[in-house]
């Protein structure tokens, strides 16, 4: 059996949103290959790194919804570890 995630329950509008996203990463391809204007193309840039942002933030919410608050109800050393995981995840979320 394979093992549940947090964002199982979503998984296919997270693969739709994920789709969407590549599909604007496609669009940015083609206005530098049709050497569209810098600003536009900057701005483009900017929804991207949006909607990036948003599924990170959204992955992040139910991983500690779902992992992290199971390991905790369950103690030791492993709720520890998901909570350390946790921190460092958003650490580089913030950086980025």
């Amino acid at each position: 059996m394979a093992a549940t995630h947090g964002y199982s329950n979503d998984k296919q509008s997270h693969i739709n949103r994920l789709r969407r996203i590549e599909g604007q990463i496609r669009g940015l391809q083609r206005m530098v290959e049709d050497d569209q204007y810098c600003i536009d193309i900057l701005t483009q840039t900017s929804a991207v790194n949006s909607a990036l942002r948003s599924f990170a933030l959204a992955m992040l919410d139910e991983h500690l919804k779902h992992c992290v608050a199971h390991a905790v109800a369950n103690g030791g050393e492993e709720a520890d570890a998901k909570v350390k995981e946790a921190s460092e995840a958003i650490a580089r979320l913030v950086r980025s």
